[in-house]
């Protein structure tokens, strides 16, 4: 009878630890896969950019990046450099640093000039937890209709980033 025991005890934890090792499960952005209901103060520091200011049947890319992190600037640059596969998306891009050097950044690469990219700081610290972010630049792209196309930590190449909008 001890045995029996046993074997169902054994039988149940590993049901349950298996359970748990699930990706899908413990991941919010696949649970949720659409644009998370995200806040962001914008550099006029007195307005917010939100998910509801996002244009309708337009596609989304949204990057988490830190201004001081070298991968994040050679992104921004590789993305500017190629703005015009760009220009019919919708590029957010988060911080959850300090303001001033999030004002220095869109200071240093223009982005102003662009009437596509958003540039705020996640005040709330939502989308790090959301996405469970490891590394910078987080991509995290999303169709027209706002269904989760494809994530990537760290630094995409261009013409694969461009492949994922296609």
């Amino acid at each position: 009878m001890q045995k029996f025991f046993c074997i169902v005890l054994l039988a149940l934890s590993a049901g349950t630890l298996a359970a748990q090792n699930s990706p899908d499960s413990s991941l919010p952005y696949k649970r949720f896969p659409t644009v998370p209901p995200f806040k962001l103060l914008e550099t006029d520091s007195a307005s917010f950019f939100t998910k509801a200011d996002l244009k309708k049947n337009k596609a989304v890319l949204l990057m988490l990046f830190s201004p001081t992190c070298e991968h994040c600037q050679h992104e921004t640059e590789e993305l500017l450099k190629n703005m015009d596969e760009f220009k019919k998306i919708q590029i957010v891009m988060a911080t959850t640093m300090p303001f001033v050097q999030m004002k220095e950044f869109y200071a240093k690469y223009e982005l102003e000039k662009y009437k596509n990219i958003k540039v705020g700081q996640d005040i709330q610290y939502m989308l790090p937890s959301f996405y469970l972010v490891r590394n910078l630049p987080y991509l995290a792209m999303y169709d027209k209709d706002g269904k989760l196309l494809s994530t990537f930590e760290g630094t995409m190449k261009m013409e694969d980033l461009i492949k994922v909008f296609k």
